[in-house]
């Protein structure tokens, strides 16, 4: 039989080359997108539109198309999801139907996103006529992120004592009061998190905006949620695999700038996350 400090060093040394596995090549990738994007990006880069055939100019359309994107399938994601959350969590009885619910949203979350840019094709694009569109593309990146916000607020919303239910409920609130004023409030940084993991994959994904809105080439600005737009991942894609003779440092750049961008969303995101968790009683 081993010497259970020996299998405590065993265990500690497969963590800590499993956590090298992970932290390594992710850090290896920002390293090299840093040091080769960073050339890139100057005033000119970020604030001007594309020129001769995207080889010259910026990329300020696809930053503001990115941004547009993002707020708008989290604007209608968050409440949807929140709300779903907080009936699956508190109101919802616990049977089957609802075990399967349940189930199928933690499956939807896995669900490829270029299945969801079909589904965004033939229902906002094509069914509901919004044509390809910042409204479609938003739409349909909300759905994407939506099971996504649902799990993780559900989650927090479960993590909540049941004792601060119980001791509202008897000093005379209602369900409603005590879900908004008691559980609510506790919940936010969970559901803070699952809102930063859907801003992530809403910003960096390319094909649901390739079916629902995303332009190849569009100097300009959209001027309504009714019009096309340039977005970064797709003026990535575009410009590495669609348009010979581009810089390698302008590709770099973009990927910077998208890298940046979620990275400053995520990080406005936390600091949030983590002033109400420093007001936490439990």
């Amino acid at each position: 039989m081993m010497n259970p400090r020996t299998v405590q060093k065993i265990a500690f040394f497969s963590l800590f080359l499993s956590t090298l596995l992970i932290v390594v090549p992710v850090g290896m990738i920002v390293v090299i997108i840093v040091q080769k994007g960073l050339p890139a990006i100057t005033w000119q880069f970020l604030t001007d539109v594309p020129r001769q055939g995207m080889r010259a100019g910026g990329i300020f359309p696809a930053i503001v198309g990115t941004l547009y994107l993002v707020l708008g399938a989290v604007a209608f994601a968050l409440p949807i999801g929140l709300l779903a959350a907080i009936y699956l969590s508190e109101y919802a009885r616990d049977n089957v139907m609802n075990r399967i619910v349940k189930l199928a949203i933690v499956n939807l979350a896995g669900v490829p996103s270029v299945v969801y840019g079909l589904f965004g094709l033939a229902m906002f694009v094509v069914w509901c006529r919004f044509g390809a569109s910042i409204l479609s593309g938003a739409l349909t990146l909300g759905i994407m992120i939506l099971p996504i916000i649902i799990t993780a607020s559900r989650e927090a919303l479960e993590a909540v004592p049941q004792t601060f239910r119980e001791v509202s409920l008897s000093l005379g609130a209602s369900k409603w009061q005590t879900i908004r004023h008691i559980v609510l409030p506790n919940a936010i940084p969970g559901i803070i998190t699952g809102t930063i993991l859907g801003i992530g994959r809403a910003a960096g994904e390319t094909a649901p905006i390739l079916f629902t809105v995303a332009a190849f080439y569009l100097p300009r600005l959209p001027k309504s949620i009714f019009d096309q737009a340039m977005a970064l991942p797709y003026h990535l894609y575009v410009i590495s695999t669609q348009v010979p003779n581009v810089d390698e440092k302008v590709r770099y750049g973009t990927a910077f700038v998208l890298l940046a961008m979620v990275l400053t969303v995520n990080l406005v995101a936390i600091v949030i996350r983590y002033k109400f968790r420093k007001q936490k009683k439990w």
